[in-house]
Protein backbone atom coordinates (compact mmCIF):
# COMPACT_ATOMS: atom_id res chain seq x y z
CA UNK A 1 0.00 0.00 0.00
CA UNK A 2 1.23 3.50 -1.03
CA UNK A 3 1.68 5.76 1.64
CA UNK A 4 -0.54 9.12 2.02
CA UNK A 5 2.93 11.05 1.77
CA UNK A 6 4.49 9.31 -0.99
CA UNK A 7 0.56 9.21 -3.40
CA UNK A 8 1.03 13.22 -2.23
CA UNK A 9 4.67 13.70 -4.01
CA UNK A 10 3.25 11.27 -6.46
CA UNK A 11 0.67 13.87 -7.63
CA UNK A 12 3.23 16.67 -7.31
CA UNK A 13 5.68 15.34 -9.32
CA UNK A 14 3.20 14.73 -12.06
CA UNK A 15 1.75 17.75 -12.10
CA UNK A 16 5.64 19.73 -12.63
CA UNK A 17 5.73 17.09 -15.61
CA UNK A 18 2.06 17.91 -16.85
CA UNK A 19 3.02 22.35 -16.12
CA UNK A 20 6.57 21.72 -18.08
CA UNK A 21 4.96 19.63 -21.39
CA UNK A 22 7.12 16.74 -20.45
CA UNK A 23 3.81 14.10 -19.55
CA UNK A 24 5.00 10.67 -19.97
CA UNK A 25 3.77 8.57 -22.88
CA UNK A 26 3.36 4.98 -21.75
CA UNK A 27 0.38 5.82 -19.12
CA UNK A 28 -2.70 4.14 -21.09
CA UNK A 29 -1.48 1.56 -23.20
CA UNK A 30 -2.76 -1.52 -24.22
CA UNK A 31 -0.70 -3.81 -21.98
CA UNK A 32 -0.93 -1.47 -18.92
CA UNK A 33 -5.14 -1.29 -20.09
CA UNK A 34 -4.59 -5.44 -20.11
CA UNK A 35 -3.04 -5.40 -16.89
CA UNK A 36 -5.89 -3.66 -14.93
CA UNK A 37 -8.97 -6.20 -15.96
CA UNK A 38 -8.24 -8.46 -13.10
CA UNK A 39 -7.81 -5.59 -10.38
CA UNK A 40 -7.03 -2.06 -9.34
CA UNK A 41 -5.38 -0.35 -6.81
CA UNK A 42 -5.53 3.49 -7.34
CA UNK A 43 -2.99 5.42 -4.96
CA UNK A 44 -4.94 8.78 -4.48
CA UNK A 45 -8.93 9.67 -4.74
CA UNK A 46 -9.73 12.61 -6.33
CA UNK A 47 -12.86 14.48 -5.10
CA UNK A 48 -12.83 17.28 -8.33
CA UNK A 49 -15.04 19.42 -10.26
CA UNK A 50 -16.94 18.33 -13.38
CA UNK A 51 -15.49 21.41 -15.56
CA UNK A 52 -13.92 20.20 -18.78
CA UNK A 53 -11.04 21.77 -18.28
CA UNK A 54 -9.65 19.97 -15.15
CA UNK A 55 -9.25 15.94 -16.05
CA UNK A 56 -7.51 14.89 -12.63
CA UNK A 57 -5.13 11.98 -14.73
CA UNK A 58 -3.98 14.83 -17.20
CA UNK A 59 -2.99 17.62 -14.83
CA UNK A 60 -1.68 15.13 -12.00
CA UNK A 61 -0.10 13.25 -15.68
CA UNK A 62 -1.12 9.67 -14.23
CA UNK A 63 -2.34 7.09 -16.15
CA UNK A 64 -4.91 3.90 -16.36
CA UNK A 65 -5.78 2.80 -12.70
CA UNK A 66 -3.75 5.23 -11.39
CA UNK A 67 -6.49 7.40 -9.84
CA UNK A 68 -9.70 6.84 -8.42
CA UNK A 69 -11.64 9.87 -9.63
CA UNK A 70 -14.79 11.76 -8.17
CA UNK A 71 -15.84 14.48 -10.51
CA UNK A 72 -19.27 16.75 -9.60
CA UNK A 73 -19.80 20.84 -10.27
CA UNK A 74 -18.42 22.74 -7.68
CA UNK A 75 -16.85 19.64 -5.95
CA UNK A 76 -19.69 19.57 -3.51
CA UNK A 77 -19.90 16.50 -1.12
CA UNK A 78 -22.99 14.73 -1.13
CA UNK A 79 -24.01 11.09 0.46
CA UNK A 80 -23.23 9.59 -2.93
CA UNK A 81 -19.32 10.99 -3.12
CA UNK A 82 -18.78 10.06 0.97
CA UNK A 83 -19.80 6.58 -0.31
CA UNK A 84 -17.69 7.07 -3.47
CA UNK A 85 -14.82 7.89 -0.91
CA UNK A 86 -15.50 5.39 1.54
CA UNK A 87 -15.60 2.72 -1.16
CA UNK A 88 -11.90 3.80 -2.72
CA UNK A 89 -10.12 4.00 0.47
CA UNK A 90 -11.78 0.49 1.95
CA UNK A 91 -11.52 -1.14 -0.51
CA UNK A 92 -8.30 -0.53 -2.74
CA UNK A 93 -6.39 0.80 0.59
CA UNK A 94 -6.16 4.14 -1.21
CA UNK A 95 -4.71 6.22 1.85
CA UNK A 96 -5.14 10.38 0.09
CA UNK A 97 -8.01 12.24 -0.67
CA UNK A 98 -7.29 15.18 -2.94
CA UNK A 99 -10.56 17.73 -2.78
CA UNK A 100 -9.22 19.39 -5.98
CA UNK A 101 -10.93 22.86 -7.17
CA UNK A 102 -9.69 25.35 -9.47
CA UNK A 103 -9.47 29.05 -10.76
CA UNK A 104 -12.94 30.52 -12.10
CA UNK A 105 -14.96 27.31 -10.68
CA UNK A 106 -18.41 28.48 -12.52
CA UNK A 107 -20.24 26.64 -9.25
CA UNK A 108 -18.71 28.78 -7.03
CA UNK A 109 -18.97 32.13 -9.22
CA UNK A 110 -23.07 30.94 -9.39
CA UNK A 111 -23.29 30.66 -5.70
CA UNK A 112 -21.66 34.18 -5.35
CA UNK A 113 -23.96 35.56 -7.92
CA UNK A 114 -27.10 34.00 -5.28
CA UNK A 115 -25.65 35.74 -2.74
CA UNK A 116 -25.80 38.85 -3.97
CA UNK A 117 -28.67 38.33 -6.42
CA UNK A 118 -30.94 35.83 -5.52
CA UNK A 119 -32.00 34.07 -8.64
CA UNK A 120 -35.73 32.57 -8.94
CA UNK A 121 -35.49 30.67 -12.05
CA UNK A 122 -32.98 28.37 -11.63
CA UNK A 123 -32.99 24.93 -11.93
CA UNK A 124 -33.73 22.72 -8.72
CA UNK A 125 -30.55 20.37 -9.81
CA UNK A 126 -28.41 23.26 -10.21
CA UNK A 127 -30.04 24.99 -6.94
CA UNK A 128 -29.04 22.12 -5.24
CA UNK A 129 -25.26 22.72 -6.47
CA UNK A 130 -25.34 26.45 -5.12
CA UNK A 131 -27.16 25.31 -1.98
CA UNK A 132 -24.13 23.05 -0.64
CA UNK A 133 -21.75 25.87 -1.75
CA UNK A 134 -23.54 29.05 -0.12
CA UNK A 135 -22.71 27.85 3.60
CA UNK A 136 -18.76 27.64 2.71
CA UNK A 137 -18.85 31.21 0.93
CA UNK A 138 -21.10 33.12 3.67
CA UNK A 139 -18.40 33.78 6.14
CA UNK A 140 -15.98 35.38 3.54
CA UNK A 141 -14.73 38.75 4.57
CA UNK A 142 -17.03 41.69 3.75
CA UNK A 143 -14.00 43.91 2.13
CA UNK A 144 -13.04 40.77 -0.57
CA UNK A 145 -16.44 42.09 -2.34
CA UNK A 146 -14.84 45.06 -4.03
CA UNK A 147 -11.50 42.48 -5.18
CA UNK A 148 -13.66 40.23 -7.93
CA UNK A 149 -10.34 38.61 -7.82
CA UNK A 150 -9.02 38.10 -4.62
CA UNK A 151 -13.21 36.86 -3.74
CA UNK A 152 -12.88 34.30 -6.33
CA UNK A 153 -9.64 32.74 -4.95
CA UNK A 154 -10.91 33.22 -1.37
CA UNK A 155 -14.72 31.37 -2.40
CA UNK A 156 -12.76 28.53 -4.21
CA UNK A 157 -10.62 27.73 -1.38
CA UNK A 158 -13.23 28.36 1.36
CA UNK A 159 -15.37 25.96 -0.72
CA UNK A 160 -13.08 23.13 -0.62
CA UNK A 161 -12.31 23.38 2.99
CA UNK A 162 -16.04 23.05 3.19
CA UNK A 163 -16.18 19.85 1.38
CA UNK A 164 -13.28 18.47 3.28
CA UNK A 165 -15.30 19.01 6.25
CA UNK A 166 -18.07 17.36 4.54
CA UNK A 167 -15.68 14.43 4.05
CA UNK A 168 -14.51 14.29 7.36
CA UNK A 169 -17.80 14.66 9.74
CA UNK A 170 -19.83 13.01 7.40
CA UNK A 171 -18.11 9.42 7.45
CA UNK A 172 -17.08 7.65 10.48
CA UNK A 173 -15.19 4.67 8.64
CA UNK A 174 -12.87 8.12 6.80
CA UNK A 175 -13.23 9.85 10.67
CA UNK A 176 -11.32 5.80 11.66
CA UNK A 177 -8.99 5.55 8.67
CA UNK A 178 -7.86 9.13 9.74
CA UNK A 179 -7.61 8.56 13.19
CA UNK A 180 -5.87 4.64 12.84
CA UNK A 181 -4.84 4.23 9.41
CA UNK A 182 -2.51 6.95 7.76
CA UNK A 183 -5.79 8.40 5.81
CA UNK A 184 -5.14 11.67 4.58
CA UNK A 185 -7.23 14.74 3.30
CA UNK A 186 -6.09 17.82 1.69
CA UNK A 187 -7.11 20.39 -0.18
CA UNK A 188 -5.84 21.51 -3.38
CA UNK A 189 -6.64 24.36 -6.17
CA UNK A 190 -5.56 24.11 -9.69
CA UNK A 191 -4.74 27.13 -11.98
CA UNK A 192 -6.43 27.14 -15.27
CA UNK A 193 -4.11 30.23 -15.99
CA UNK A 194 -0.37 27.97 -15.69
CA UNK A 195 -1.99 24.74 -14.50
CA UNK A 196 -0.18 24.65 -11.84
CA UNK A 197 -1.87 22.54 -8.39
CA UNK A 198 -0.96 24.51 -4.95
CA UNK A 199 -1.57 21.91 -1.92
CA UNK A 200 -3.15 24.43 0.53
CA UNK A 201 -4.67 22.92 3.32
CA UNK A 202 -3.96 19.50 5.00
CA UNK A 203 -0.76 18.65 3.36
CA UNK A 204 1.83 17.84 6.19
CA UNK A 205 4.83 20.50 7.14
CA UNK A 206 7.27 17.58 5.70
CA UNK A 207 5.84 17.58 2.74
CA UNK A 208 7.30 20.92 0.18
Amino acid sequence: MISAIEALRRLQAGNRRFVAGHRRSNTASPQRRVELVADQAPFAVIHGCSDSRVPAEIVFDQGLGDLFVIRVAGNIVAPSQIGSVEFATEQFGTRLVVVLGHSRCGAVKATLDELQRPAESRSPGLRAVVDRIKPALEGLRADLWDDPDALSQHAVRANVRRSIEDLQNGSETLQRLIADDGLLVVGAEYSLETGVVTFFEGVPPTVG
